[in-house]
Order: C-alpha cells, then structure tokens, then sequence
C-alpha cells in the first residue's frame, strides 16, 4: 500500500501535475522538491524519525540553475535514495524516450516503474502507482515490445559501425573506402549490403533510413 510519496520534479507544472494525480488516488500524505539534493535530505530524515516515504517519483534530469548540487539528477538520486532506504519503491516520470536508456533504469538501477511525459500521462501515472501499489513492476508495453526486439537481434560492433556512418551522411557506396582506410575488415560493399539487408530483414524494415531511426530511437547509436 502506498501513502507516503516524495516527488522530485523541477517543473512547477510538472510537480503539480504529479500531486494532483495522487490526490485523485487519494494518497494526500505528499511532499515535493524541486532539487535531487533536497529529495534524498528528506528520504534521511524521514527514515531516521521511523516515517519512511512508500515512494520516490523523479524525473531523471534536472536543469542546472545556479544553486550547487552534489546530486545533478534522477539517476544518482536514485542511487543514493536506496542505499539509505533499500525498500524505497520508485517511479520514474521523464521525457526521456530511448528504450536503451529505459531498460538500463530496469536492469541496473532495479527501479519499480516509469513512465514518460506525453499524452496521456496522467492516465498511466495512475496505473503504475497502482501496480505499484501490489507490489508488481510497470513496465510500458510500447517499450517493452522495442527492447524484446532489440534483444532478439544483436547487433555487432561491424553493424554499429556502418550503422553509425549512415547516420553521420555517409554514402553506403563511400564506405568501404571508409573501412579499409581504418583497417576494418570485411569492406567490401557486397559485405555492407548483405549485413545491412541481414539487419532490415531481421528487423523488419525495407529502408536504411529506417533502420537508422530505429538504432537512434534504441540507443544502439
């Protein structure tokens, strides 16, 4: 059960928003901050009087203002906020959009849910504080779908590397001039179009274009 929340939020807006939602949940025992270092004084102090805080939700990135922080942002935070307080659940509401990026929040920083600034967001805050709540993860199905497809294909350091020069402007027909000038071997280009047709194949796309924008949205590049 959740009663006790933490929200750490730099923007007015965005801060409003949060506590409004949890208003509309009934959780009214709130507090909010709008510095990562203000976030985890509290998280000590509340531990230390016995009154411990059920959940953190925080943005991951915190626009620098002038006022000196040893915490810059969500993932430190994050960091530090469990090791004062194991049990601590956490909520990550970002912009951020690189399932990459999302699944290294999962994996590493082992946090309960996220989820993104966008339409409809409200709606979905609701359902991860909620599932949440019994003690289950959220984990957003549209990135969840992007990362099993992204484990399903693994992408080698050759694919990478032509992957990324397409992404700098580089001509598919200019790039083994590119290779063989920096010793990479395979270069020729009956060896760049079959992986790159490998890689759309396996991943469904028809156009390098597509495969670009698909390996930026991932973090692959």
């Amino acid at each position: 059960m959740i009663t006790k929340v933490l929200i750490a939020e730099d923007h007015e807006s965005a801060n409003i928003s949060v506590q409004k939602t949890l208003e509309e949940l009934a959780i009214v025992n709130t507090e909010h901050v709008y510095y990562c270092d203000d976030a985890l004084n509290r998280i000590a102090k509340a531990a230390q009087a016995d009154r411990s805080f059920d959940l953190l939700i925080t943005d991951l990135y915190f626009e620098p203002d002038g006022c000196k922080q040893e915490l810059p942002g969500g993932m430190e935070l994050i960091t530090a906020a469990r090791a004062i307080q194991p049990d601590l659940k956490i909520l990550v509401f970002s912009a951020e959009n690189k399932p990459a990026a999302i699944d290294q929040l999962y994996r590493e920083l082992d946090i309960d849910g996220f989820v993104r600034k966008a339409r409809n967001d409200a709606r979905e805050l609701k359902q991860a504080i909620c599932e949440i709540a019994q003690h289950r993860r959220y984990f957003p199905r549209h990135i969840k779908q992007l990362i099993d497809k992204k484990n399903a294909y693994v992408f080698s350091d050759f694919d990478i590397t032509i992957i990324t020069l397409l992404a700098q402007g580089m001509l598919q027909k200019d790039i083994p001039a590119y290779l063989q000038h920096h010793q990479i071997k395979p270069s020729g280009l009956s060896s760049i179009e079959k992986t790159l047709n490998q890689m759309k194949q396996a991943l469904g796309f028809s156009k390098n274009e597509q495969l670009v924008a698909y390996c930026k949205d991932l973090g692959v590049i």
